[in-house]
């Protein structure tokens, strides 16, 4: 199957919403100043008798921010999951770019922001608590893979597009929690910061430990193609609906599935 990036990637794509506030009453936007900044994304028509699969969303660095959700779920869906996205940690301490260092100090205080964006949406829609995931791109993936390790009980599947496993301080340190974690990686192909050697590397590492990993790649660079994020759906909604995530993706570009 020939797959082609046919959406273009870059902060300023990223910040720019597709939709307004006010479009539905049930989508909504919140990014107040600060570290507790979030964007908050309630499905299309959204039935309170329902219970959403929540997903978690760790923007990338780079100038992005929460608001690259707005960017991420019409590609994903608007109508599957309640979806929010915490700010990142400020860089040097300024609050004008914010990524997801990898420091134990920085850690510790992504656990904070993610516990309570998920307390935030348990209390305000009705959510399938066995169906909380955490996603994100380039740095942001890699701490949601590293949050999801920590806290296997908490979360039913996590996904890092374009964003290295999570490397030192002990990753893989819950053993058996960790293998029955699903786990989606993605790449570009043309990627020079997250390359597809990287990733079979990073698939070796995991293979060895036993962990559920799909792991694919896509004709782009280091961005999130419409074909990337439509597979994110496929695989999350096969996962709420008891499947593994494996087989579920269409013919492409598959480097490895359960290792």
């Amino acid at each position: 199957m020939d797959r082609r990036a046919v959406s273009k990637s870059s902060a300023e794509t990223f910040s720019k919403p597709l939709f307004t506030e006010d479009s539905d009453p049930a989508r909504e936007r919140w990014s107040p100043a600060g570290h507790n900044a979030r964007t908050v994304l309630a499905p299309l028509h959204y039935e309170p008798n329902y219970a959403y699969p929540l997903l978690i969303w760790l923007h990338g660095p780079g100038g992005c921010d929460e608001r690259q959700l707005l960017y991420v779920m019409p590609l994903v869906s608007l109508q599957n999951f309640v979806a929010v996205a915490p700010r990142g940690i400020a860089v040097n301490g300024e609050d004008t770019g914010w990524d997801w260092p990898q420091t134990e100090e920085c850690i510790e205080e992504a656990e904070r922001r993610v516990e309570d964006v998920i307390s935030t949406s348990l209390r305000r829609f009705r959510i399938a608590r066995h169906r909380v995931f955490i996603a994100g791109f380039g740095a942001g993936g890699t701490m949601a893979l590293r949050l999801a390790w920590r806290h296997p009980r908490r979360f039913a599947g996590a996904i890092s597009l374009c964003g290295p496993a999570p490397r030192g301080m002990r990753p893989l340190a819950d053993y058996f929690g960790v293998r029955e974690v699903p786990v989606l990686i993605s790449v570009g192909r043309d990627d020079d910061q997250y390359t597809p050697a990287q990733a079979c590397g990073d698939l070796r590492f995991l293979h060895t430990v036993g962990v559920n990993i799909v792991l694919r790649q896509y004709p782009c660079r280091r961005e999130l193609p419409t074909e990337m994020l439509a597979d994110v759906n496929r695989w999350l909604i096969d996962i709420v609906n008891g499947g593994s995530g494996e087989g579920t993706l269409p013919d492409g570009d598959v480097l490895q599935q359960e290792a």
